[in-house]
């Protein structure tokens, strides 16, 4: 849904529905939800991911699904056992604890950086 006659407030709102239609899909599965939740954006772009985001989370709540929040120094910490690991730690380990997952990847490699 891109184009120049697509305002992009609605094109906002068709990417929300996007990303929460497999987000309650998988709740309707879990006991309780971790989410590490943004903290901020530096663009506006950056903002209306962070709405979209924390729109998503409060909309689960609101729809009796239990989200507790976690930093991204708690998810390093229990993700690799060090809580200052990079990206790059991250993704290894990852990769290490889902060998089959549908990474991306760009020249045989799984980037830091999605693009």
């Amino acid at each position: 849904m891109k184009g120049k006659q697509v305002r992009q407030n609605s094109n906002d709102l068709h990417r929300s529905e996007q990303l929460s239609a497999p987000v309650f899909a998988a709740a309707r599965k879990a006991k309780v939800i971790f989410a590490e939740v943004p903290v901020g954006s530096q663009s506006a772009r950056a903002m209306a991911s962070y709405g979209i985001c924390v729109g998503i989370l409060g909309a689960l709540r609101a729809a009796g699904h239990q989200v507790i929040e976690v930093t991204a120094t708690e998810s390093k910490l229990i993700f690799t056992g060090d809580k200052n690991a990079t990206k790059r730690d991250m993704i290894d380990r990852a990769v290490e604890l889902y060998p089959d997952a549908n990474f991306p990847v760009h020249a045989g490699k799984i980037p830091d950086k999605a693009e």
